[in-house]
């Protein structure tokens, strides 16, 4: 008898990962995809990933966008990757700063150990993926893959040479095609 595989989950970054990031963005009309992200999405879904969207927000806590502004951009967001089929399961946000020491603000782990929760996965059973240390950070925190994407912010991340990802790639559907290669 054949073993039932779980579904597995990719955790992504928005701003700079998913979206172009427009730095505390509240306008739903601004909302503009990265090139090749929707791409990449579309791969990940057709190969059974649950999208999950991670995304450290503290525009909120500093006054500077609205939780409802945040959730309309989300709903952009939907809409226009629904146009091709494609749909995000969650999105998870995190409202607060540095400073407020949360366990949600990644690289901490709250906001996937609740995707899992919530969906029914087993964290490890993931892949991390975004353009800044802390996304990476945060795939190592759960004992997921990480994938560190050189868009947004993430050529900088990469220069630093901090960063110990499990792989590098040039845009979310490169990272897609190295997923999908590695078969697991």
């Amino acid at each position: 008898m054949e073993k039932k595989r779980r579904k597995r989950y990719a955790l992504l970054d928005r701003d700079g990962t998913i979206m172009v990031d427009k730095i505390y963005q509240s306008d739903p009309a601004q909302t503009e995809l990265l090139p090749n992200a929707l791409e990449g999405l579309k791969l990940l879904a057709g190969a059974g990933f649950g999208l999950v969207v991670v995304t450290n927000q503290s525009g909120i806590n500093r006054g500077l966008i609205q939780p409802s502004e945040l959730e309309a951009v989300n709903r952009r967001l939907a809409e226009i990757l629904a146009v091709d089929g494609v749909a995000l399961e969650a999105v998870y946000y995190c409202p607060h700063t540095p400073d407020e020491d949360c366990c949600c603000r990644k690289p901490m782990p709250g906001m996937a150990l609740r995707a899992a929760r919530d969906l029914g996965f087993d964290p490890r059973d993931c892949v991390v993926i975004g353009d800044r240390e802390a996304d990476v950070a945060l795939g190592k925190a759960i004992g997921a893959m990480s994938v560190l994407v050189r868009t947004g912010g993430g050529r900088e991340t990469e220069a630093e040479g901090k960063v110990k990802a499990d792989h590098i790639a040039d845009d979310l559907k490169a990272a897609a095609e190295w997923m999908l290669e590695k078969e697991w």
